[in-house]
């Protein structure tokens, strides 16, 4: 499930938070036809979308909870995931403890899990969720949806993945099983190619 975000300056319902209808019906889509048809292939299994360009990605710097900066043009030589989420997404938080198993397996081969709140209040709902939950990801904030507009995200949690020259190579919506083994081949893969 992707829980769908607001358009910038309207509110999202605490109580009850919308969700895309086209993630449910993807979903649903995909319990009926099965195991990918590329079971060797790691990002069909995972049901990534590949994508086309050979340009990095666009370049931004945003916050982290605890008021540093971080930006895309300072991953340069990583591999990078790149995820959107939020406090109050259930989806998000569902991957999120594969997300910290990956971080902590691949960080020192070079892949850097960097993840973006859109939470409008920022670090002050963020700090203490990553705190709750264990969470050692290097995480920024996008109160004003100001990057995830840049990447096209629509709906959370989305997460694109980036080569280590910054180009996006693949894109997802909906919450994944990082650390499972589709997970674990794609990111050996991605990690052996050089800078």
């Amino acid at each position: 499930m992707t829980a769908v975000l607001a358009a910038p300056g309207r509110p999202v319902p605490r109580a009850e938070h919308r969700i895309a209808c086209a993630g449910a019906i993807i979903l649903a889509l995909a319990a009926l036809t099965g195991p990918a048809s590329g079971a060797d292939d790691p990002s069909e299994t995972l049901r990534l979308t590949r994508l086309s360009g050979s340009e990095p990605g666009a370049e931004f710097s945003v916050a982290t909870p605890d008021g540093g900066p971080v930006g895309l043009s300072g991953l340069r030589g990583k591999v990078v995931l790149l995820n959107f989420w939020a406090t109050w997404c259930e989806p998000c938080l569902e991957e999120m403890p594969a997300m910290e198993r990956l971080a902590r397996t691949y960080r020192e081969r070079g892949l850097v899990v960097l993840a973006l709140s859109v939470d409008r209040e920022g670090a002050s709902v963020v700090r203490p969720f990553l705190k709750r939950h264990g969470l050692t990801f290097l995480v920024g904030l996008d109160p004003q949806q100001t990057v995830a507009r840049l990447y096209r995200i629509w709906a959370l949690p989305s997460t694109v993945i980036l080569s280590r020259k910054g180009v996006p190579l693949f894109a997802v919506q909906g919450a994944r099983e990082w650390d499972g083994q589709a997970g674990h081949a794609l990111f050996d893969g991605l990690l052996k190619q050089g800078p």
